[in-house]
């Protein structure tokens, strides 16, 4: 089994960005731009390398390779995205890769693209680039190509080498358990051996309520693999497991006016198989609560009012700073509730929400990254 941190440091190591592997300091897939600019980089990377994996590391600064990290990122439903602007897309994981070094907060972006050996081409227009197009790998640029091409295979036995001196071993499986049960020696951390091979890691902050168990502040990591999942405080997660799978279904807390309610958002199952086999798969479960629109009416003015008082920097009184708290989740909940321009009005907030403190800014984020696994899916 690759051990993804070796995989990552010998691409950064012997490697500038090339026709099999490229690095990004961040990547935004939130705005047009930034999708549009990921999708030809997936395009590029499968049509180039059509027999073998192409990688983008995320989370590297460009000039001197410094990992730096980035916002954990746990965007299950990305292949959707793909396959609705791609043609003949290539099957692309995205995996959250913990480095001792970082802040807790912080992980690099790992993006794995394995092609099916055909021309991959833009399915739809996006941003400034046209639906049709087809893009490869110059150096370390992905550049549109407008006349018949061939997939050739030149990179094989490079990357082959390069994830065969990436492989795991014994020792890197139990510095990565004693890193993690040291870490997180405040949550009661726990370990489980699947299949007398994988090492799974877990622990978060206990919360009942009523006759359920809940956990937030949740690190759960696959050892053998680097791979993390990553639930924030703002976040509620139940978790069971037997012998075969373990299993996560995170909840939401949404509400109005103090009728807030738990409602399940997704489910995740790590299935273990013989022969050091595992899959990851999810399942949106989610279903918007539904309000009284006329109540819905007066939130969503008041909430444009409050947007309005932020933007041109008028003091907020308690009230006001308290609703400021709610405004990207009442936001959110308009727009479950057929308030199209709601979105709109959460992304044109984001500047001022960032600039007005760290608390509303994060609850900002807890809002898109809701917001995101719905839209995706």
């Amino acid at each position: 089994m690759i051990n993804k941190r070796l995989l990552i440091k010998n691409l950064l190591a012997h490697n500038d960005e090339n026709s099999f592997y490229d690095k990004k300091r961040k990547i935004d897939i939130g705005q047009k731009e930034g999708k549009a600019k990921f999708l030809k980089h997936i395009c590029a990377l499968s049509n180039s390398n059509p027999k073998n994996n192409s990688y983008i590391v995320i989370g590297v600064e460009d000039e001197d390779n410094k990992i730096v990290g980035v916002d954990f990122f746990d965007d299950s439903k990305i292949q959707n995205l793909i396959n609705a602007y791609l043609a003949n897309p290539p099957i692309v994981q995205y995996e959250n890769i913990p480095f001792p070094h970082l802040p807790d907060d912080k992980v690099v972006g790992l993006v794995t693209i394995r092609p099916i050996n055909e021309i991959t081409s833009l399915r739809k227009n996006i941003w400034k680039y046209y639906g049709g197009s087809v893009f490869f790998r110059d150096g370390s640029m992905s550049m549109p190509k407008v006349f018949d091409i061939e997939l050739t295979d030149t990179n094989s036995e490079i990357v082959t080498a390069i994830e065969n001196h990436a492989q795991n071993n014994i020792e890197h499986t139990l510095d990565g358990v004693f890193d993690f049960l040291q870490k997180r020696k405040d949550y009661n951390p726990q370990y489980k051996v699947f299949k007398e091979y994988f090492v799974m890691c877990w622990a978060g902050q206990k919360k009942e309520v009523k006759d359920e168990v809940f956990y937030s502040r949740v690190d759960i990591e696959l050892i053998n693999e680097q791979v993390r999942l990553f639930f924030s405080t703002l976040d509620e997660v139940s978790i069971e497991y037997n012998e075969d799978s373990f299993k996560i279904i995170e909840y939401v807390n949404l509400g109005l006016q103090g009728t807030n309610k738990y409602f399940q958002l997704e489910e995740t199952i790590i299935s273990f198989q013989e022969s050091a086999n595992y899959t990851i798969d999810t399942q949106l479960l989610f279903e918007p609560p539904q309000y009284d629109k006329k109540v819905l009416h007066h939130i969503y003015n008041s909430n444009n009012a409050l947007l309005k008082n932020i933007q041109i920097g008028t003091s907020l009184n308690k009230q006001q700073e308290l609703d400021l708290k709610n405004l990207p989740v009442t936001y959110l909940i308009c727009y479950f509730n057929g308030f199209e321009d709601a979105i709109t009005k959460l992304e044109e907030a984001k500047s001022y929400l960032r600039k007005h403190s760290v608390e509303v800014y994060k609850l900002y984020k807890e809002a898109v990254r809701v917001l995101r696994k719905v839209k995706y899916n």
